[in-house]
């Protein structure tokens, strides 16, 4: 076995070696890549449930705003609109007439907006 004489010199003479700036260098990123790995191990911990969206098919897709109706003209125009397409948002709501679906809308004669997606 050394002696702890011979163990303090032999760290001494490692010193005189390795520079100076080497070691802290490497002392530096010791730390810092030791302190990422705690970070990392203490988020593991804090990981929470994905959230899951489901659809039921029963369910009609498009929905009814503020249960006034499925489709919105205006009063002056000819075209029906979802009520989230920009026609139907750019309306007053003075000039707007809802109907319950798109058939009550082509039946009073009005056809569906061009820029509105998905209208039939």
């Amino acid at each position: 076995m050394s002696s702890i004489k011979e163990i303090l010199h032999k760290i001494k003479h490692f010193y005189t070696l390795v520079p100076l700036e080497f070691l802290v260098g490497v002392i530096v990123l010791l730390v810092g890549f030791s302190s990422f790995g705690l970070g990392r191990l203490s988020a593991l911990g804090e990981q929470r449930e994905h959230i899951k969206l489901t659809y039921d098919t029963n369910l009609n897709p498009r929905p009814i705003y503020d249960n006034r109706g499925e489709v919105v003209v205006s009063k002056n125009g000819k075209r029906y609109h979802y009520p989230w397409c920009s026609g139907a948002l750019k309306m007053s709501d003075t000039n707007k007439r809802w109907y319950t679906s798109i058939k009550q809308a082509r039946a009073a004669g009005y056809t569906p907006a061009g820029n509105c997606n998905g209208l039939e």
